[in-house]
């Protein structure tokens, strides 16, 4: 990603007055042409934007010498990796220029070649059964004949021919494509954070360059986007702070109406692991700019290429002002064929959203005459509906559309044989969709991606800072709004809060908390998370110190006492681990009321304490009068019971909390995907480096540890723990992971019967089944869940809970974790 600058000095030669003259730049990096200080156009070899025009028809008047600079970055469209477009970074990377000239356009030649290209895919795509076809491929003949080459004067009439076929039109039944300009730009993915900044110049500055010469042109910019008015906010942010001059360029089309606000939210967020709480801010943070930005909230969320769509979303897009969806993804499924394109989404509450799939099955079409057939053909809704959505453009900083996507779909604007193409806006195509939805079908629940499994665990680190820093945020707003009650003179940190949580929104995107992107971006991501954790430590202690001044002011001679604060919604009764008097830790067991504070200073003593017991054997029982549990040398729990059942949780025979090692060969998305087969790979963790061993003997609290070698060169170390009055057992695990396409689990088989499981999703929860009946089932191999996943019968069940993971399965009474 360095940056090289060419000052590029033009003479155009007198003789080609009246001529359309063209900068012709080729390299295989992504370049941006400078003129009198500011961005003209966007160059990328991959999306057809290899020269900028200089002159549309040189005139006298027009200056013949100019200076033009070119910023040219050694990476190409899709990054820098070495060999494959997903491998790590080239960090020896060269970028060549391959040609930099001054030329004449044959604009004449041009649209020729596009009416034969137009023409020639009529006669082979059309069919032979179809007369269409055959009058277009003899119409091309024709143009053949009377073309001569040498004669351009006999360019008109073979234009004369192409155009008579191009203007009979279609009947009243036809299919309408709503054609929109697109230009997808992940905000990091194979670049980092830094280039998306770049790459929103070049290709929007392109768009506006294309806008100016073709009024009708529209472009719906969800994500990547760097203008304001469709994309996402914070890509929007970036481009009004570094290109001020393009910002204002872009405004002018955003009145016009040709730049459309699509999205809604402040980045195109990951669609499942985000909290709920993070999905609300993401639509808040993301109307709120395009309220005081343009005067008005986006009405469809637009999310392209996420890996799946939680079954809350229908609820928070109603909540947020949005009642239309569109995305593409589903397209991506490995098992089944998602069974609609235009549909009602219904979500866990019965909130519905009309929902559209592009039956094209791709947000970067390029307006050929294939995709068109291919969209009405691929379409499950036909006779529900009869408009559809097309959108073009190269995205991931390929510069969007092109003057050729925008001319060939000219001449299929109404062309019999043809679909008929307009360009339109997204709310005119939801507009007629809704007006056409009495037929839609409703499909109820999660919209579950059947691909890109292993994104709920891929990067660990990053999972494990998007978790806790939204546990840190929620915490200082509920301790800051606590402060503001008791005392007005509290300054509530609202904008100290909106930047720590647009931060952690950035890092929500989604291929940087799904783990699909490369170091760079990783490390950035982790460098905001540790941001998060230190200003959201200060805010709260802060705030702490406002509402409980008096109580951190020790009086002379009083006990020593902790202040203890419990930030959740219910009263709760836990040991806790304070500093004692020499400065050792020190357990008690306290009380404290929902959204509450106490005062701790005698210690709380239990009912009944916790009792810790090793067997002949070496296996240790651990109990505490609500449960007991039995574990063997190796930590895998052997017995769990509930005593006021009198029900064991582990069957006879089997081992829980049994580490699992598998192999991660996928078929090509390393970091991306987990598929079916790792299932066939399967090898229990059984080499012990330090058997079971007791680490606190009872009392408050009683723990447990031990060691294992994981893989090759991999080491595990986990201390179990069981507390007073607790009705669940603890594990604190370390993992120091050193291997290579191994995937690693823990699994607890129970001793419960139930078809369905339940997973904690945002604001709620969903069940998903137990059994691989059929191939929706089967293909749920792998799933993502939040804080817990749970197996229970009428009376009786077993929750596993975590603190910092997402992917998890339950297959028949087996509940597994990934790690």
């Amino acid at each position: 990603w360095e940056t090289c600058w060419f000052k590029v000095e033009l003479s155009i030669p007198p003789a080609w007055a009246g001529r359309e003259v063209h900068f012709v730049w080729e390299s295989d990096g992504e370049g941006m042409v400078w003129r009198d200080a500011q961005p003209v156009q966007g160059l990328t070899k991959e999306g057809e934007k290899t020269s900028y025009i200089l002159t549309r028809s040189l005139k006298e008047s027009e200056p013949h010498s100019l200076t033009l600079y070119v910023e040219l970055a050694c990476n190409g469209l899709f990054g820098a990796g070495k060999g494959s477009m997903i491998a790590p970074p080239d960090p020896d990377r060269r970028v060549t220029l391959s040609k930099a000239e001054l030329v004449v356009f044959n604009r004449d030649v041009y649209e020729l070649l596009v009416d034969l290209e137009i023409l020639l895919d009529m006669a082979q795509l059309l069919g032979e059964e179809n007369q269409r076809s055959f009058q277009a491929l003899y119409t091309a003949n024709q143009m053949v004949n009377v073309c001569d080459v040498t004669d351009p004067s006999t360019f008109p009439a073979a234009r004369d021919l192409a155009a008579a076929i191009f203007s009979q039109r279609n009947g009243e039944s036809q299919h309408t494509i709503h054609a929109m300009g697109h230009c997808h730009i992940d905000s990091a993915w194979l670049w980092p954070y830094e280039e998306t900044i770049r790459k929103c110049a070049r290709s929007w500055v392109t768009v506006v360059h294309l806008m100016e010469h073709n009024p009708e042109l529209t472009f719906a910019c969800s994500q990547a986007g760097l203008t304001p008015v469709l994309w996402q906010a914070q890509q929007f942010e970036w481009v009004r702070s570094c290109y001020p001059g393009l910002y204002a360029r872009i405004q002018h089309f955003v009145a016009k109406g040709q730049f459309i606000p699509v999205g809604g939210t402040w980045v195109e967020m990951d669609g499942n692991l985000p909290s709920g709480e993070s999905m609300v801010r993401q639509f808040l943070q993301g109307q709120r700019f395009f309220q005081e930005q343009f005067g008005r909230i986006c009405s469809e969320f637009w999310l392209p290429d996420t890996f799946g769509y939680s079954a809350q979303l229908p609820q928070l897009m109603r909540g947020c002002g949005i009642q239309r969806f569109l995305t593409q993804k589903l397209s991506w499924n490995l098992v089944n064929s998602f069974p609609h394109h235009t549909f009602f989404w219904e979500g866990i509450d019965g909130s519905q959203v009309l929902t559209h799939f592009p039956p094209g099955d791709s947000y970067g079409m390029h307006g050929r005459v294939e995709e068109m057939l291919k969209t009405v053909k691929n379409n499950k809704d036909k006779g529900r509906v009869n408009h559809s959505a097309f959108l073009f453009g190269f995205g991931d900083g390929g510069g969007g559309p092109t003057q050729k996507m925008l001319d060939r779909m000219k001449r299929m604007s109404d062309t019999d044989g043809l679909p008929r193409v307009q360009i339109s806006t997204p709310d005119q195509l939801f507009s007629v969709l809704e007006k056409e939805s009495s037929q839609l079908c409703t499909w109820v629940g999660e919209l579950f991606l059947e691909l890109h499994n292993g994104t709920y665990t891929t990067q660990a680190q990053i999972k494990k800072g998007n978790r806790e820093c939204e546990r840190i945020l929620h915490d200082v707003e509920v301790l800051s709004s606590l402060a503001v009650a008791q005392d007005t003179a509290f300054q509530y940190p609202a904008s100290q809060l909106q930047q720590l949580w647009r931060l952690l929104l950035l890092n929500q995107f989604h291929d940087v908390l799904p783990g699909s992107c490369i170091q760079l971006v990783v490390e950035d991501a982790l460098q905001y998370y540790t941001e998060i954790r230190r200003a959201g430590a200060q805010l709260q202690e802060e705030a702490v110190q406002c509402l409980c001044r008096d109580l951190l002011q020790p009086e002379v001679g009083s006990t020593q006492s902790s202040l203890v604060l419990n930030t959740l919604s219910w009263e709760r009764t836990e040991v806790i681990s304070r500093p004692g008097p020499d400065g050792a830790e020190t357990l008690a067991l306290v009380t404290v009321p929902s959204m509450g504070y106490a005062l701790v200073q005698e210690p709380f003593v239990p009912p009944q304490p916790v009792a810790v017991r090793k067997e002949e054997d070496g296996s240790i029982t651990m109990e505490n009068g609500i449960i007991a549990v039995c574990l063997d040398t190796m930590g895998r729990l052997t017995s769990l019971q509930l005593l006021d059942s009198g029900r064991s949780s582990v069957p006879d025979g089997c081992y829980a909390n049994q580490f699992a090692i598998f192999d991660d060969v996928p078929l090509y998305w390393d970091a991306w995907d987990v598929m079916d087969y790792h299932l066939q790979t399967r090898k229990p963790v059984t080499t012990l480096l330090k058997p079971l061993e007791i680490t606190l003997a009872g009392g408050l609290r009683g723990s447990v540890r031990f060691s294992l070698q994981v893989g090759k060169s991999s080491t595990l170390t986990q201390e179990i723990i069981l507390d007073a009055m607790s009705p669940y057992l603890r594990f604190l695990t370390q993992v120091e992971w050193k291997e290579a396409h191994k995937f690693l689990k823990v699994e607890f088989p129970v001793q419960v019967r139930s078809t369905s499981a339940t997973y904690e999703i945002q604001f709620g929860h969903l069940q998903r089944p137990t059994h691989w009946n059929t191939s929706w089932d089967w293909a749920r191999f792998e799933v993502w869940a939040h804080k817990w996943l749970d197996l229970s019968e009428h009376g009786f069940g077993v929750a596993l809970l975590n603190d910092c993971k997402y992917g998890a399965s339950a297959h028949r009474n087996i509940l597994s974790l990934s790690l």
